[in-house]
């Protein structure tokens, strides 16, 4: 029977959550050696044995190779303290990086889940920005329980990488011109800028739900009540957001005229 302090091979791969083949390979590649043998020949481990390889396991988990292992176990400097503290340095260099991933998922998910079927990564190269989902919310908490919001949710939850391209290629088109007519004096009133208005009204109704000039005056009167869309625009052009709410509850004025 072995001592007390050295453990058959079955007894080490039943401590250790590995298989006994696993262990013959490591004695055959000269990475964990038994330091004894019993006298039928059988491996036997010491408690230094076990030591190692509570470290050889530990860098597998993080991704060394065998080879690699064996040369940073082979170095005649590193003791016990260094490699804990090698360790502890490794998994904390494993946990910030598991964490931007895990970020990153969580964002795709609830990005998903809003209909946006854009990585994390693809919302930063279409729209400048990783909180679409944060966005989304928001406008959901403001008009989840309108038809409008559901038709919304329902067709952008198709969109590719390409459609969201056009979108917003198109969108910003639509601020380009509104920023030229300010730039050239066109009143707000004039054909011109109701036009800028009804393609941008048109614009809506065939990429998120059918725009009826009374919700497009909604969405004007949101562009100078709330702050952050007044300093988006007018950080484009001074004034640009009480122009475009002007423009559009012109056309929405034409319209109604005709």
């Amino acid at each position: 029977m072995a001592p007390m302090d050295e453990h058959t091979v079955g007894d080490v791969a039943r401590l250790a959550g590995v298989s006994v083949r696993t262990l013959h390979h490591y004695d055959e590649i000269g990475l964990l050696p038994p330091s004894g043998r019993s006298e039928a020949g059988y491996r036997l481990y010491s408690l230094t044995d076990l030591e190692r390889l509570r470290r050889i396991l530990f860098y597998r988990a993080l991704d060394f190779g065998l080879d690699e292992i064996a040369e940073i176990l082979a170095d005649p400097d590193a003791g016990a303290d260094d490699h804990l503290r090698r360790q502890h340095r490794l998994l904390r260099e494993r946990r910030a990086r598991d964490q931007v991933l895990l970020t990153a998922i969580e964002q795709e998910m609830e990005a998903r889940q809003m209909g946006i079927a854009l990585t994390p990564e693809e919302q930063l190269e279409i729209f400048g920005t990783t909180r679409l989902a944060e966005h989304t919310e928001e406008a959901r908490q403001r008009w989840g329980d309108t038809d409008a919001w559901k038709e919304s949710q329902r067709r952008t939850a198709t969109y590719t990488k390409d459609d969201w391209i056009r979108i917003k290629q198109e969108a910003d088109a639509s601020i380009a011109t509104f920023a030229e007519l300010v730039k050239r004096g066109e009143p707000a009133t004039s054909e011109a800028a109701m036009d800028a208005a009804e393609s941008y009204r048109q614009h809506l109704s065939r990429w998120f739900y059918d725009c009826g000039h009374d919700q497009h005056r909604a969405l004007a009167d949101m562009y100078i009540s709330d702050p952050r869309y007044t300093t988006t625009y007018d950080d484009i052009a001074p004034g640009l957001a009480q122009y475009v709410h002007d423009a559009i509850h012109a056309n929405a004025d034409r319209a109604a005229e005709r």
